[in-house]
């Protein structure tokens, strides 16, 4: 399987936005324009994501996800919010391919189940939120309602139990790395992918083309998600590609 390059699209209250470990997002624009302009320059995904609206306890942004989807040419994903079957339908009736459930799961993991039964196992990727702790047997725990909420969930058996539900890929958002332009957190990342046989999304702390090589090598991950990179107009998804070409990744 050749390496992917997607990235994400954070918004609150239609806006695109950014922050740091989930905290002091910032807007930056228009994400349907956003959208259209890395599907153009070589993104081999795109993933709308409402992170606000699980916390708010409001409907994710589905007018917004309609929009986003008529000017992407590549694979749409929608996140952030969904809490049920009707949800999901609602997501992929905006036009998304696929939809990233993440707190619903854990309060009923049943829905991730029901899920891939209703629309197919290419469908429905399990997103989670991690964090490096002392406190579970992997030393990685999921945290849900935007990093709001500890679960005492071990992030390794949680994706297993995803893997288990039928879902296609896993997202593996590190809370402890996310918009720190450091790295992504390589430890997290290829453990939960050593563990699982479904492709794996690295998420959080991509600042260079080294550190997106890096976790899908070393990290073992089959996809890296890449956000800021790409909202401060520091490089495209084809220049950095063409980066990772020359360093030997079939990208």
């Amino acid at each position: 399987m050749k390496k992917k390059l997607i990235t994400c699209l954070d918004v609150k209250n239609g806006e695109l936005t950014k922050g740091i470990k989930f905290l002091d997002n910032v807007n930056l624009g228009d994400p349907v324009a956003a959208a259209k302009k890395y599907c153009e320059d070589g993104v081999d995904e795109v993933v709308l994501y409402d992170f606000s609206a699980t916390h708010e306890k409001r409907e994710t942004a589905f007018g917004l996800a309609e929009k986003v989807a008529k000017v992407v040419d590549k694979p749409f994903g929608v996140g952030g919010g969904i809490k049920s079957l009707e949800d999901c339908r609602a997501a992929f009736a905006a036009g998304s391919d696929k939809v990233h459930i993440n707190s619903a799961a854990v309060k009923n993991p049943q829905l991730l189940i029901e899920a891939v039964k209703e629309f197919g196992k290419g469908k429905i990727v399990l997103s989670t939120d991690v964090l490096a702790t002392d406190k579970v047997p992997s030393g990685f725990e999921i945290v849900i309602d935007g990093g709001r909420t500890h679960t005492g969930i071990d992030a390794v058996e949680w994706a297993k139990q995803g893997e288990a539900a039928g879902v296609c890929e896993i997202v593996v958002n590190s809370i402890d790395a996310d918009g720190m332009k450091t790295g992504f957190h390589i430890p997290s990342t290829r453990a939960i992918a050593q563990a699982v046989s479904i492709p794996v999304v690295a998420s959080g702390g991509g600042g260079t083309v080294k550190h997106i090589y890096d976790v899908l090598t070393e990290g073992c991950a089959e996809v890296a998600l890449v956000a800021s990179m790409l909202h401060y107009g520091e490089f495209t998804a084809g220049q950095i590609k063409a980066e990772l070409i020359k360093m030997g990744l079939d990208i």
